[in-house]
């Protein structure tokens, strides 16, 4: 797939020098970025759901007792 971006001389160059300092593509750059932004996003929003199953229902277990639960202990 291709993309195309529009971008001021003064972004392509910080862009352009940003990417040769980490050694690495402009494109490697972008794919990485984005798919850094898109799992940050995601895991937010499994913490912030994980935080309102919490509220709902505070019980926690500690290591142990799920170890016991699992058969592990």
């Amino acid at each position: 797939m291709t993309v195309s971006l529009r971008l001021s001389d003064e972004d392509t160059m910080l862009i352009k020098k940003y990417a040769e300092m980490n050694n690495i593509s402009v494109s490697d750059l972008f794919r990485q970025s984005v798919l850094e932004r898109i799992e940050d996003e995601y895991d937010l929003k499994a913490y912030n759901k994980a935080v309102e199953e919490y509220k709902a229902d505070p019980v926690t277990y500690s290591h142990d007792e799920v170890g016991k639960m699992l058969g592990l202990i």
